[in-house]
């Protein structure tokens, strides 16, 4: 074909190879320098939309595990708090067993006796974490339950469910302060014939060595031992709820490595295979510059024939 002066069909095709060329080598230089293959939606739609939803859903499972380390530690303090409070527990019963022997000063007793209901009271008022007491609280409340977040799942059709793990407190409660209706562990009213007391309030100064007080000091050891097995079942259940908050936390942790695992493989660039490809682009970019220079020489040699 004849040379134009109208028309370089070879500078024309040098030239979209050069763009071409250019186009390629953005993509490439924008991939290596954020480390996405998928940075947006026009990368790549179905991919971007997935990565993007399964993001969210990490946000949300971090969430999560927050809420759960809360609610870990809550559980705890409530088990460390009934844990002091049934070895105080078992000094007032020793304390009373003490009292059981004839001939003993119980006004010094008591004044014992008395340090250890204050320190019961201490206890249970000190197991509080995040502004939440497991160990008292009214029982005339109608919440006496508490609700912690403990998983997050889409299903298939996009809808989200939320899990939950559910503590009584109604076990758990030590204290009630509910007045004169009170049924916390420690201050639920017992009575041993005329005499009506709890354990934060039972007095012995006043007992003699007749066999009607002494029942009465017997029986006041029975209330606290069996206080004793109230509190280590509630015990036993905050441990089982607080395992069970553990298991969730370890499944959350794991749930959020695999979505970092997943995101990543749909939208993370292959650094290598784009470092190479760059490197390739590169040496086509100067090539296509070089042939346009020499298609736009031919404009050049035709003047020449007018010499």
């Amino acid at each position: 074909m004849g040379s134009s002066i109208n028309t370089n069909i070879a500078a024309m095709t040098a030239l979209q190879s050069l763009n071409q060329t250019n186009k390629e080598l953005l993509v490439t230089q924008n991939r290596v320098s954020t480390g996405y293959r998928v940075s947006d939606a026009s990368d790549n739609a179905a991919y971007w939309s997935i990565a993007t939803t399964m993001r969210s859903d990490r946000s949300s499972l971090s969430t999560v595990l927050d809420a759960l380390g809360l609610g870990s530690a809550t559980a705890e303090i409530a088990a460390k708090g009934i844990e002091s409070a049934i070895e105080v527990a078992g000094k007032l019963k020793d304390k009373l067993l003490a009292a059981r022997t004839p001939g003993v000063d119980r006004s010094k007793i008591q004044s014992e006796i008395k340090e250890l209901q204050s320190s019961l009271q201490s206890i249970v008022d000190g197991a509080t974490f995040n502004g939440q007491n497991w160990l008292t609280g009214d029982s005339a409340d109608t919440t006496t339950t508490r609700t912690l977040v403990s998983s997050f799942s889409r299903a298939s059709d996009g809808s989200i469910e939320i899990g939950t793990i559910t503590v009584d407190l109604d076990e758990t409660r030590l204290i009630d302060t509910n007045g004169s209706s009170a049924t916390g562990i420690l201050n639920t009213e017992a009575s041993s014939g005329s005499t009506s007391y709890t354990i934060l309030s039972l007095d012995i100064s006043s007992l003699t060595d007749e066999s009607t007080d002494l029942s009465i000091i017997e029986d006041m050891m029975k209330t606290v031992d069996s206080a004793i097995g109230s509190m280590t079942d509630a015990a036993t259940a905050l441990g089982a709820v607080k395992t069970r908050i553990d298991i969730q936390k370890d499944f959350a942790k794991s749930l959020i490595d695999a979505i970092d695992t997943g995101v990543g493989q749909l939208v993370d660039a292959d650094m290598n295979e784009e470092s190479t490809r760059l490197q390739a682009l590169q040496v086509r970019q100067q090539l296509g510059i070089q042939a346009l220079g020499i298609a736009n020489q031919s404009a050049q040699m035709i003047m020449r024939l007018f010499q």
